[in-house]
């Protein structure tokens, strides 16, 4: 890797790390500030947070070949200044619709960013260096994400909307940093991914949306991913958190703190779990988490259903977050690099843009879901998600199945592997390309 695109990496890390920091201000604290601070109730509570992914359904389909027409950074740009508008707005919001509204401004800025922002690690890292970059976004990501929470849960009142007035102003101060530092960043003229086979930047029957559905090992992954993100993420700032007050009644500063144990986790195990995530088939590596997870719901189960000490039911519901944690440190080196290893050249923003939809569609059901079923139906609550996590296993093993072996396990570093499309089935296959080893750049 070259010094130019090591500094544009890194300061794309840096502006995406200081936006997570702002959005860990507010992501724990959602449900309490729209259902009790502001006194609109669960249900509603459930469909603001749900906004934040539905504005995605809007923006996500189009926005892809933007990025893969006019480049990531002014998509960055546009998003991180839309983010900023929508958290100040929701910092005001004091009704139902204004809530929902400055919701949706927020959810698609925010969506936006995750496609642009991928596309941008992409064009700045190599087929050698692209699982340690992604892992390196993951981990300072959750590391923003987690002090922000932290430092929010010493400042939020639940008793004083003014104090949720100066988070969502933090919050929209981190987006304009990054919109700050995004144009200070100097991007290659084309993505270092077109380093690849002549006639290889495309499957069978050219681009756009049709190729990618007839892209079979992508549509499994996308499958894969609903799944995921709609038994964890989706319900860290909705169900889950509505279950820990209602039913162990756990305190708005501790859900900070469990999402601070979430984001420690990460920290600690990211590159012990880099290490061995690399030796070992990217699809058993998924089906581990799934496993992982289970035993998590299993736990926030015993917070809420145990009848234990409140001492007891802390610990175990604080445990929660951490095994999820662990989960989410084993996924950083496998999907987001496994869904830049399927896409050709020319579809790059496109396939982040789509893996992106799946992941808010799941965001949006995961709250309109598990809001009100963490609040009121416990018992069913954490049987329905224990069962998805199970899924989570079969699911990734199947995928296995269909991935090439270059793709389920890349070949280590001094081996230099890119992705061409094959042209019977529009799946991806490895073909080796002459080149100089580059430099592993460091790892949310």
């Amino acid at each position: 890797m070259t010094r130019a695109m090591g500094a544009a990496l890194h300061r794309i890390q840096l502006g995406s790390a200081l936006a997570a920091f702002g959005i860990g201000f507010t992501v724990p604290f959602l449900y309490v500030y729209v259902a009790q601070v502001r006194g609109l109730g669960a249900g509603t509570a459930g469909f603001v947070l749900a906004a934040f992914a539905m504005a995605a359904l809007v923006v996500l389909p189009v926005v892809g070949r933007v990025i893969d027409r006019r480049g990531p950074l002014p998509v960055v740009v546009a998003a991180s200044v839309l983010g900023a508008v929508g958290a100040l707005c929701l910092g005001f919001a004091s009704t139902a619709v204004t809530a929902v509204l400055a919701a949706t401004l927020l959810g698609a800025g925010s969506a936006v960013l995750q496609p642009a922002l991928a596309t941008m690690i992409v064009w700045c890292s190599t087929p050698l260096t692209r699982t340690r970059a992604f892992t390196m976004q993951f981990f300072l990501q959750n590391l923003g994400l987690g002090v922000g929470g932290l430092i929010g849960g010493q400042i939020v009142d639940e008793h004083r909307s003014g104090s949720f007035l100066l988070l969502f102003s933090i919050e929209a101060v981190m987006f304009l940093v990054l919109a700050g530092v995004a144009l200070t960043v100097r991007l290659p003229q084309s993505p270092v991914i077109t380093d690849q086979a002549p006639g290889a930047e495309a499957p069978a029957g050219g681009g756009g949306i049709r190729a990618l559905l007839r892209h079979r090992a992508m549509m499994q992954l996308c499958v894969l991913g609903f799944v995921l993100f709609f038994a964890c993420y989706g319900q860290f700032e909705s169900g889950l958190s509505a279950y820990g007050v209602e039913a162990a009644g756990i305190s708005p500063s501790t859900l900070g703190v469990a999402l601070a144990a979430n984001t420690a986790m990460i920290v600690i195990a990211q590159f012990a779990v880099l290490k061995l995530v690399e030796r070992r088939r990217r699809s058993r590596v998924v089906a581990l988490v799934g496993l992982i997870w289970t035993v998590a719901w299993l736990a926030a189960g015993y917070a809420g259903l145990g009848h234990g000490s409140e001492a007891m039911a802390t610990a175990a519901f604080i445990s929660t977050y951490a095994l999820f944690g662990l989960g989410e440190a084993m996924l950083a080196p496998t999907v987001a690099p496994l869904v830049a290893d399927l896409a050709p050249a020319r579809m790059v923003g496109q396939y982040n843009s789509a893996f992106a939809l799946v992941k808010q569609l799941a965001l949006a059901v995961g709250p309109a879901v598990g809001g009100p079923m963490g609040a009121t139906l416990h018992g069913p609550y954490i049987v329905t998600f224990v069962l998805f996590s199970l899924l989570i296993s079969v699911l990734a093993l199947r995928l296995g199945r269909v991935l090439l072996p270059q793709q389920d396990k890349p070949e280590p570093v001094g081996s230099r592997v890119v992705a061409v499309g094959r042209p019977e089935e529009g799946a991806v296959a490895a073909v080796p390309v002459v080149g100089t080893a580059e430099s592993t750049p460091s790892r949310v």
